[in-house]
């Protein structure tokens, strides 16, 4: 009776280093994570943090340099309170001359003017002024003036404020520093994120070309088997059993499909990258210089000391900030001196714009001293609400040094975990290749039943999907521990689908695995049955 061989069932076998081949587009692990650094709205997000932390420092730091501002204005009056003043003008007397006009100064004679004509000019002088209105020279002066120009500047600078400024620079270099944290944080937790939906999207890739492989085999199993049985070689019970291998393998290769579907779906999605175009993977799963490589270009280092962690060194400049604004609450007590000085020039036009030489000069220059000196306890509410904050801050970095501690040592033990399964699994993966090749022969010489060889066949299909999903796991856990010292404490959600996806694999492997054992005893009791052989 024919059936594969050795060697073509081997060959159906998926290796370590298959990929997807189908694509418009081809990603490196490395090449994604670029790519991701610059799409990444959290990134975006991080990068805005620390400009408005830079732009605080600008705000704090100004503070100790001096303020000076100009200001141009000009007013039209058109009603004013001192148009009246002098009363109703009084009735002209038309018996009289008028009065001569104005500048009354110009009928004053010189001493050597004869005595008349000194006497007349005195005469028209005096009648000139009575003539005139006595309160009209107020108008140069800016009362009740129809226009009013007004150029100025202002200066003020901070001479004590009781270490308030200091304090204020303190905590807006604390922000900073807790904006960069973010930043690098951010994107290591982005590097570990699309580093496992890039794994999970190879591992996934494995897993559909192992579960198509499987279903090519027992289908061409289950073609044999047919025409064996047409010519008599074989039972109905080994024609049963090809029938149900076969069948069952059909959801498997569907689920399988539809996982990398959904893997590829959440790697997209991290990239920006248009969710209906194809994408091609490059790093297979088992590439340790690939993804040594990858690392490389990240710049990571492995840092697993506590106090090195993002989280830690963010809780610590909290400590500084809190410790800033308690010092700012303090300086409240105490008075603030400052100088301050005014300059300006006005003019007041009777008609049109003013001429440079109707400008008048104000300029100030004075100190003050500003003192609280009773506030219904509100100065006494702020420092008690710093000081609260201050004593959280330091139990929260305690707390979050613990945390950073204990995390360390799990992210080394998954790491250890990792590569001890995967030196597990590469042992029995050549193994159970070894066993199908035995299987296959021996059903070939009619040794052995098609049970056996159905057992060998699911037995190395777990042995292949464990020691890719131990590579898969074995990649993330050296990525993890190589950015452990820049990655927050908490998962993200993307992390959260990532091991929502590694476990859905995990449950549809040992789903796989359940079906076609559960279908391997159902064929062996209808053989027991048919044949007479009462069950075990």
């Amino acid at each position: 009776m024919a059936i594969a061989s050795p060697a073509l069932a081997h060959a159906q076998v998926p290796q370590l280093d298959t990929v997807r081949t189908v694509g418009k587009r081809t990603l490196t692990l490395d090449e994604a994570v670029r790519i991701a650094e610059s799409q990444s709205e959290a990134v975006k997000i991080a990068r805005a943090g620390v400009d408005r932390a830079h732009g605080q420092q600008w705000q704090a730091r100004s503070q100790y340099f001096p303020q000076l501002n100009g200001s141009a204005s000009y007013t039209r009056t058109l009603a004013s309170q001192f148009q009246d003043i002098g009363g109703e003008a009084p009735a002209v007397d038309t018996t009289k001359p008028p009065a001569p006009a104005a500048p009354c100064d110009q009928y004053l004679r010189d001493p050597t003017a004869t005595t008349d004509e000194r006497l007349a000019g005195l005469e028209d002088a005096s009648r000139c002024a009575l003539g005139q209105n006595p309160f009209s020279s107020f108008g140069n002066l800016g009362f009740g003036a129809k226009n009013q120009y007004n150029l100025g500047l202002t200066f003020s600078q901070n001479l004590f404020a009781g270490g308030r400024i200091v304090a204020q620079n303190r905590v807006a270099n604390a922000g900073r520093r807790t904006a960069d944290i973010e930043l690098t944080a951010q994107r290591a937790q982005l590097q570990l994120d699309v580093t496992q939906a890039y794994f999970d999207a190879a591992l996934a890739d494995r897993l559909v070309a192992l579960a198509e492989s499987s279903s090519v085999q027992t289908e061409n199993v289950l073609r044999q088997t047919q025409l064996a049985r047409n010519v008599g070689n074989v039972s109905e019970f080994e024609l049963l059993r090809a029938q149900v291998s076969s069948a069952n393998q059909r959801p498997i290769v569907i689920q399988r499909q539809s996982d990398r579907e959904v893997a590829y779906l959440r790697l997209k999605q991290l990239l920006n990258i248009p969710l209906d175009e194809q994408v091609t993977l490059t790093t297979a799963v088992d590439d340790s210089a690939a993804a040594n490589a990858a690392l490389a270009r990240m710049g990571v280092g492995g840092d697993t000391s506590a106090i090195n962690r993002a989280t830690v060194r963010q809780a610590a400049e909290a400590i500084n900030a809190q410790r800033g604004l308690l010092s700012v609450a303090k300086a409240e007590y105490l008075p603030s001196l400052s100088l301050t000085s005014s300059y300006g020039k006005v003019a007041f036009p009777l008609n049109g714009l003013p001429q440079s030489g109707e400008f008048r000069t104000n300029w100030t220059i004075g100190v003050a001293a500003q003192m609280p000196l009773f506030t219904g306890g509100r100065l006494r509410g702020d420092r008690m609400v710093a000081q609260a904050n201050l004593r959280e801050a330091q139990a929260r970095f305690d707390q979050v040094r613990e945390f950073a501690a204990l995390d360390a040592r799990v992210t080394i033990n998954n790491l250890q975990q990792a590569r001890a399964a995967w030196q597990a699994s590469l042992g029995t993966a050549e193994q159970a290749q070894r066993a199908y090749s035995i299987a296959t022969v021996r059903y070939k010489e009619g040794i052995s039943t098609q049970i056996e060889l159905n057992d060998a066949r699911i037995l190395l299909e777990q042995a292949v999907a464990n020691r890719a999903l131990a590579a898969r796991n074995l990649q993330v856990a050296r990525v993890k521990l190589a950015l452990l010292s820049d990655l927050p404490l908490q998962s993200t959600n993307t992390a959260a689908q990532a091991q929502a996806q590694q476990s859905s694999q995990q449950q549809s492997t040992q789903q796989q695995s359940s079906q076609t054992q559960a279908a391997t005893q159902q064929s062996q009791a209808a053989g027991q049955q048919g044949t007479g052989i009462p069950p075990q």
